[in-house]
C-alpha cells in the first residue's frame, strides 16, 4: 500500500530527498570561455554517435576526455557483471566524466551506455584541465556541475534505502515527466528491466505496481506510452515514500 499519513506528509523537508537520477542543473560552463577558448576547444573535441544500448564509455578504462551530451539520453552505473547500479541519467546539455579530470584518478569511476540513439561530444581531457586551469569562471562552473551532481547521487542513495518501493517508482516516473521529457504524456523509452535498475526493484515488481497505479488511475500505460493522469496524487506518494 501507499497511503500515509497526515503527519507524514506535512513532515519538513519530507520532499528535499528524491529517487530522481535527472539533475536540474544544467552546464553553462562554455558560455564562460572567452571566443579563442572556445575555438580551442572546439578544435579538440568531436562529436560522436552512438546508437541504442551502445556503450560509451567503461569502468575503468583510462580517461582521455570529458563528455557533454548534445543529443540524447544514457545512463551512468557501476555494475559487478550481475547486478546493476544506475547513478544517474544524462539528457541533453549535460557534462559528464568530470570525476576524471584530476590526474590523480585517470580513469573512468563508472559505465556509460545510452539509452537511446545519442550524439555525444567528446573533449580531450589534456584540454579541459588547461580551462580549469587558465579561466577560473568556467572552474567555477565546472565545481558547481560536479557539486550538483553528488547532491543528486547522495539524495538518491538516500531514496533507494529508505524510501518504499512504491515513493520509489513513483520519483521515477515523476523525474521522467519533468525533467527529461517536460510533460505527462511520453513514450518510454526504457524497458521494464531498466525501470527497475532506475528504482533498484525486480522487474516483475516494477510490472506489478506499474499495474496498481494504472488500475488506480494514477497512470495509463499502453505498450510504450505511459501517461500520468494524477500528478498530484503520484507526486504526493514520491514524496512521502
Amino acid at each position: 500500500m501507499y497511503i500515509c499519513s497526515r503527519n507524514q506528509i506535512d513532515m519538513p523537508n519530507r520532499d528535499k530527498y528524491t529517487g530522481c537520477t535527472v539533475s536540474m542543473h544544467r552546464c553553462r560552463c562554455f558560455d564562460k570561455l572567452t571566443e579563442e577558448q572556445k575555438a580551442y576547444m572546439d578544435a579538440k573535441s568531436v562529436v560522436i554517435s552512438y546508437k541504442k544500448g551502445e556503450v560509451v564509455c567503461k569502468k575503468g578504462s583510462f580517461a582521455s576526455h570529458v563528455m557533454y551530451m548534445e543529443t540524447g539520453l544514457a545512463k551512468v552505473f557501476i555494475d559487478d557483471g550481475v547486478n546493476t547500479l544506475v547513478l544517474k541519467i544524462v539528457p541533453e546539455g549535460t557534462l559528464f566524466g568530470l570525476s576524471s579530470i584530476s590526474e590523480e584518478h585517470n580513469t573512468f569511476q563508472y559505465s556509460v551506455m545510452a539509452y537511446i540513439d545519442s550524439e555525444i561530444r567528446q573533449i580531450e581531457i589534456g584540454v579541459f584541465r588547461e580551462m580549469v586551469m587558465q579561466n577560473p569562471v568556467f572552474a567555477r562552473e565546472v565545481i558547481e556541475t560536479f557539486s550538483s551532481n553528488s547532491s543528486q547521487i547522495n539524495g538518491r542513495f538516500f531514496c533507494l534505502t529508505h524510501k518504499q518501493s512504491y515513493g520509489r517508482l513513483a520519483d521515477i516516473l515523476i523525474c521522467l515527466s519533468d525533467r527529461i521529457f517536460k510533460k505527462t504524456d511520453f513514450d518510454l523509452p526504457l524497458s521494464r528491466k531498466e525501470l527497475a535498475e532506475l528504482s533498484g526493484m525486480s522487474p516483475e515488481t516494477v510490472i506489478r505496481m506499474l499495474k496498481k497505479f494504472d488500475e488506480d488511475g494514477l497512470i495509463e500505460v499502453n505498450g510504450k506510452s505511459l501517461s500520468i493522469k494524477d500528478y498530484t496524487r503520484l507526486k504526493r506518494i514520491s514524496e512521502t515514500g
